[in-house]
């Protein structure tokens, strides 16, 4: 069930069955190599949400479009909030919902940037501390593709605007999708903070677009819908 197109009597309902877990999809505004929207991590985002609230017969929420772009910041269209803004976005978001009742929150983030999930791992062990009925669980789409069955993802380390993202805008936004990029697998310097980023990884892609499929690409969302289903229930009867 889809939070914004239900009405306060649905929702009011819903809670009054029973049913206190939301699906929060989080996103970006970023670059995707040459050939994917800017708005790729939030489509797939919304698109899996969707499908494990049907699964698992919860809610999922509107998504945040913005997410904390650290690596990609200095390429062209990557629009991203500081990891301040960030915190105070999801403290509040969450803080509104559970005071409507809500108990068990999912973060899923299609945006899997090392400093932008720390930011929400941060952000619900604080309110933790607040929300003493809440339940969190957070994670990425690159936790659940690692949970995969070999042999569907056939790139070794694909992880941005590669083989699994492309397959997965020919499956859901086939119309935004231009063409393909060159294979690409990037090395920043281990350790040190590069200031110049573009030097270090120019094209915008980690992985090879080249073995994309619509095919992969729904396959792929099936099996994400149903591992996320599972964690719901998991985290549904989850007792410290």
């Amino acid at each position: 069930m889809l939070i914004e197109q239900i009405t306060m009597n649905d929702f009011a309902k819903e809670l009054s069955s029973g049913k206190k877990t939301v699906i929060i999809p989080f996103g970006s505004v970023e670059e995707h190599g040459a050939h994917l929207p800017l708005g790729t991590d939030t489509y797939h985002a919304i698109a899996l949400a969707q499908r494990a609230a049907e699964i698992s017969g919860v809610m999922a929420a509107p998504p945040l479009w913005y997410g904390l772009c650290r690596s990609t910041s200095q390429h062209p269209g990557t629009i991203g909030l500081s990891s301040a803004s960030l915190t105070l976005l999801v403290k509040d978001l969450i803080t509104s919902m559970y005071y409507q009742g809500l108990r068990y929150f999912v973060l899923l983030s299609g945006h899997a940037g090392g400093t932008h999930m720390a930011t929400l791992l941060n952000a619900c062990d604080e309110l933790l501390e607040t929300l003493e009925e809440a339940r969190f669980a957070v994670l990425s789409i690159i936790d659940l593709i690692k949970m995969l069955p070999d042999g569907l993802v056939e790139t070794p380390g694909d992880s941005h605007a590669g083989e699994v993202e492309t397959s997965l805008m020919l499956a859901l936004k086939k119309d935004l999708v231009h063409g393909t990029s060159p294979a690409e697998f990037p090395s920043f310097p281990k350790f040190i903070i590069a200031r110049n980023k573009l030097k270090f990884w120019k094209g915008g892609v980690w992985g090879d677009p080249s073995k994309a499929s619509a095919r992969k690409g729904e396959a792929i969302l099936e099996r994400e819908a149903s591992l996320l289903g599972e964690l719901i229930e998991e985290l549904q009867q989850f007792q410290e």
